[in-house]
């Protein structure tokens, strides 16, 4: 089965295998002339960027790498890219790869033409209308991954180096003007990543759907998200090789950033600053901390969980959820716990207070306190 579509939400999407052949039209649709293409260093030597890099040189897009980019892009690398920007007389950014390279290639462009720190464009308030819009360079995002959804993200995570704080850097101008999902890119996703990713994709629409806010659009968008997960994770993570399932998880990817616009929850809350501090794979560490947090709000979700439940062919509600939860956890050999991920409890009472600090905190159904945070901590290992 062939799926093959272009869609305008959140932005213009190209989905389907062999699409990346168009991402020198893509670059031409939005101006640019003399694109720099901006991964993490693991992706910079294969096959599947230096295929990106042909199609740009073929067009006469020329031929512009960087990939100075750590698992956690921080404020150094940011600084980097953007005198890579400057250097190369660029005119924008194809931001290729998992969330790591998505984000810094989308916080480059961002700043190329900013005068202020990027501290100073922290989603707080808002922060962003401090920014000069007119200043920001397009952007072509083409993940390489299933998970994050930053290709239709309105922001990207940075981690400060000096103080190791991801910070939640928004404008909405961040938003991709055009993106590629290209499942033929994911094949070669070694199964711990498929896992993890595709954990992260299920954690952002578990989060939205969740979350308290009033956001129906989201909502819906989450449940489907979490079906095709569902339907589909089990099915990449066993045979990578399996278009239909890895078109589907790009899908669910995608739809799960879409959501979360409603807002997240505790599991980013507790894996951003383990994160941080540890260097742990993002999503990995969300399907870690997915159990005790759906245990935390068990008392205000029950009744969405029930009905969400029902949408996935799930029996026994909440109950049966949670139980779904850990036999996927399962077939995707998750660590346990955070012990089993090789993380010491002696650092509770720090990533308690840096849990209750994130952003994500705020869209959780149970207000987070200090003491609440604490013990959740401590059920996570």
């Amino acid at each position: 089965m062939n799926i093959v579509a272009n869609w305008s939400y959140p932005t213009a999407i190209k989905m389907g295998r062999g699409r990346i052949k168009e991402l020198a039209d893509a670059c031409k649709s939005l101006g640019m002339k003399k694109p720099l293409l901006i991964t993490d260093r693991g992706l910079a030597p294969m096959a599947i960027t230096q295929t990106a890099l042909e199609v740009l040189e073929e067009a006469g897009l020329g031929r512009a790498l960087f990939a100075d980019v750590d698992p956690n892009p921080n404020e150094k690398n940011l600084e980097a890219g953007i005198k890579a920007y400057k250097d190369g007389g660029h005119d924008g950014v194809v931001a290729f790869g998992g969330g790591s390279g998505l984000d810094l290639g989308k916080c480059v462009a961002f700043m190329a033409g900013q005068t202020r720190p990027v501290w100073d464009f922290e989603d707080i308030g808002d922060w962003w209308t401090r920014a000069n819009s007119d200043a920001i360079a397009p952007i072509v995002a083409v993940p390489t991954t299933a998970g994050t959804g930053s290709e239709v993200g309105r922001a990207s995570v940075i981690t400060n180096s000096e103080t190791h704080v991801k910070k939640i850097i928004f404008h909405p101008k961040f938003l991709p003007g055009v993106v590629i999902c290209d499942p033929e890119l994911t094949v070669g996703m070694p199964k711990m990543i498929t896992a993890g990713t595709g954990m992260d994709a299920f954690a952002h629409c578990l989060e939205a759907y969740s979350s308290p806010f009033y956001h129906p659009m989201s909502q819906g968008i989450a449940l489907e998200g979490m079906r095709l997960v569902k339907e589909f994770l089990p099915r990449a993570y066993k045979d990578g090789t399996d278009i239909e399932a890895r078109t589907n998880m790009m899908s669910a990817a995608a739809m799960g950033a879409t959501a979360f616009q409603k807002g997240l929850g505790a599991i980013h809350a507790l894996s951003h600053p383990i994160g941080a501090v540890y260097n742990t794979h993002h999503g990995m560490t969300n399907a870690v901390v997915m159990p005790p947090v759906l245990k935390f709000n068990r008392h205000v979700i029950e009744d969405r969980i029930e009905r969400a439940a029902a949408y996935l062919g799930i029996a026994d509600g909440f109950d049966g959820f949670y139980d779904y939860v850990l036999a996927l956890r399962a077939e995707l050999n998750v660590p346990a716990n955070l012990t089993a991920m090789g993380i010491a409890n002696d650092r509770i009472d720090e990533l308690s207070a840096m849990a209750i600090e994130d952003p994500s905190a705020g869209g959780n159904p149970v207000k987070m306190t200090l003491e609440n945070t604490k013990q959740l901590f401590a059920d996570c290992f």
